[in-house]
């Protein structure tokens, strides 16, 4: 007895000896894992938190100070039905940054180091990759591999010290169909819940299918969003695939301008080829001093197109369309503009093909996957920002029969990628209206920092939040840094208040001027003038607007393409041929430079829209959008002044003899 209880006393003191050095260090020891919760027949989900390590910098305030930890997130397909691309949700409560993560990728595509903070209250989502789906146990025989994902997380949280255990507050399924109740402690490091089917999702679901374990069926349901970005691969060879990847445009009102287009290689990939939009660099230096020069060693690099791990890539200009080598792609070279369906169907579309060339152990025809982390993006100020899930496998593309054959021929595999119009918390419009009516000679300008005031601004103190100045008429077609004369001799001679110091400008590069022209029994009509501030020429502009009491009553435009689409809402564009909006430029004899502007009338009806109100401000759009933006509205709107017949041509002929003087000029 004494000889065998010898052994175990040292062994029970080398613990004791590992357990005080640990926390010498400001370690906690790892937690075993736990073993599946005999009672879950659904989706076990399990967060396991291993460890921490005390790092600098060292705070007084102890609830503040940074770790390094380790965790392990566990998805195990318990049920009778395939989770196809599942995602978890991992609600952090301690301000963890992410800097890596193994298993699957961070839903949003967000870079690692990713900041959980900045998912404002929300859950941190991570999709699975490489393996997307999990099979059920029935289907594979309890084969671990195909039923369970794990998730490695590595990063840094701000929390106090042992035996304290900064363990998420929420853990779920990432996916409608499933119901996860609060997840509960295994032990003090381990949290796990079990997802299961809610009701209505179970009573769609079907029978176990035979096919469970076949990668050409069981398809989820293609998505729509905003944008949809379409991976379709053509050929498949033992190294290399041919993919077609096609951008589709469905936002009513959101469009791209020189649109660029990046993702991120996961398993060592590259391009060798393509046709119908190029890389913004060529670049082979990443294959031939790394893994894929060694591997392909009589493969020659020079013909290779592009390398790097999160290429950039960029639309052909229209006349590469019939280039042989590079162009020749249906829906190609439109040098990256994508307008919305409403406008032009055509051009809702863009896309490319590419040769792209795997890496081990993937050299297998069947053996094919997407890359991940895409990002959508237009050169312009005015384009919306896109968020981008992760690739999703969806059923393969039926492609036509070149030939007019009645027959169609399918995508060996295809996934999606959705992306949707996000705005940034505290983001502001890219454009601006202003307000002008025949019974009143004051323009309302756009509010003080519509668009925002540089924080570093040069020049003349300003105030951010005082009004912005009421201006005479030919106030608008000034830039606004020699604005201020004006606005000033107008407010002495209408004996308005001077803020001191003056209002900020608006800082927009587009502003819209809704102007309330005339006003009869039957009917009345505006004037819409668009002004461009900025540096670029504007093709193929349109803009919305949103007119909650006089819709019903829009008859038509004179000088644009308009179309009233529904729900209170006027699209317009400019007239083919007329749909370009120039850039500002100098006029002859003007010390400054003078906006580009197109402008048009719209005539309403008062049959449909008895009552309406014009002085009370009915005649006003509560809403414009210009190129997909939506621009900042006025606070105030015209109030009628007694000045109404001769105000009212006055403000008509001086935007008209400038307009005209514009064009002449230029001619």
């Amino acid at each position: 007895m004494a000889a065998s209880a010898a052994p175990q006393a040292v062994v029970l003191g080398l613990l004791l000896l590992a357990g005080l050095a640990a926390a010498q260090r400001g370690t906690t020891p790892a937690a075993a894992a736990p073993a599946p919760d005999p009672g879950c027949n659904g989706i076990q989900l399990t967060y396991n938190f291993q460890d921490r390590t005390k790092i600098r910098p060292f705070v007084s305030d102890r609830n503040k100070q940074p770790y390094a930890f380790r965790a392990n997130a566990t998805v195990l397909n318990s049920g009778s039905r395939p989770l196809k691309s599942w995602a978890i949700l991992v609600e952090f409560a301690h301000g963890e940054i992410l800097v890596g993560v193994d298993g699957a990728v961070l839903t949003g595509s967000g870079e690692l180091p990713y900041n959980t903070t900045e998912d404002a209250g929300n859950a941190t989502s991570f999709s699975g990759y490489p393996q997307t789906d999990l099979l059920t146990p029935i289907a594979t025989a309890g084969d671990l591999s195909q039923i369970q994902a794990s998730v490695g997380i590595v990063g840094t949280l701000f929390a106090g010290p042992g035996p304290f255990v900064p363990l998420p507050t929420k853990l779920s399924l990432d996916n409608p169909d499933y119901r996860c109740p609060a997840a509960r402690n295994v032990t003090a490091g381990i949290l796990s819940t079990c997802c299961v089917l809610t009701p209505e999702a179970e009573a769609n679901a079907t029978v176990i299918d035979a096919n469970a374990t076949d990668p050409t069926k069981n398809f989820l349901t293609r998505g729509t969003g905003d944008l949809v970005i379409t991976y379709d691969v053509l050929q498949a060879y033992p190294s290399s695939y041919l993919a077609l990847v096609t951008l589709e445009n469905n936002a009513k009102l959101g469009r791209l301008d020189n649109w660029r287009l990046s993702w991120e290689w996961r398993r060592g990939e590259f391009i060798y080829s393509m046709k119908g939009a190029h890389t913004s660099e060529v670049d082979t230096s990443g294959c031939i001093y790394g893994a894929q020069g060694q591997y392909y060693q009589s493969l020659d690099f020079s013909q290779v197109l592009n390398c790097d791990r999160k290429p950039v890539i960029l639309d052909l200009p229209l006349s590469r369309y019939n280039d042989t080598q590079i162009g020749k792609i249906d829906n190609c070279c439109r040098n990256g503009t994508i307008l919305p369906k409403s406008m032009d169907e055509k051009q809702s579309k863009s896309a490319f093909q590419m040769q792209v060339f795997k890496m081990p152990p993937d050299l297998n025809r069947t053996k094919l996957f997407p890359p991940a982390n895409f990002k959508i993006a237009g050169a312009s100020s005015l384009n919306p920002d896109y968020t981008c899930g992760q690739p999703m496998r969806v059923s393969p593309t039926a492609f036509p029969d070149p030939s007019g054959l009645d027959s169609t021929t399918l995508a060996m595999a295809t996934w999606q990628v959705v992306c949707n119009i996000t705005r940034t918390k505290g983001a502001k419009p890219k454009c601006c209206v202003t307000f002008s009516a025949y019974y009143n000679d004051s323009v309302i300008p756009c509010n003080t920092c519509a668009c925002g005031c540089p924080a570093n601004r040069r020049g003349p103190t300003c105030s951010t939040t005082a009004q912005s100045m009421l201006l005479p008429p030919e106030g608008l077609l000034v830039p606004f840094d020699n604005r201020t004369q004006k606005a000033m001799a107008w407010a002495e001679l209408k004996h308005y208040n001077v803020p001191r110091p003056m209002p900020c400008g608006d800082f927009c590069g587009v502003s819209i001027n809704w102007h309330v022209s005339t006003n009869y029994n039957k009917g009345w009509s505006a004037r819409v003038t668009l002004f461009n501030w900025e540096d670029v020429d504007m093709a193929n502009w349109f803009a919305a607007i949103v007119m909650d009491k006089a819709y019903d009553g829009f008859e038509k435009a004179y000088s644009f393409n308009a179309t009233a689409v529904g729900k209170n809402t006027i699209f317009m564009q400019g007239l083919e041929g007329l749909n370009y909006l120039v850039k500002q430029t100098n006029m002859s004899g003007s010390d400054y430079l003078v906006p580009g502007k197109q402008q048009s009338v719209l005539s309403f009806t008062k049959k449909l829209t008895p009552g309406i109100d014009m002085v009370a401000g009915d005649g006003f759009p509560t809403k414009v959008f210009f190129n997909g933006d939506e621009c900042a509205m006025p606070q105030r709107i015209p109030m009628s002044s007694g000045f109404r017949t001769r105000l009212s041509s006055a403000f008509a002929l001086l935007l008209v003899l400038a307009a005209s003087a514009f064009l002449l000029l230029q001619q």
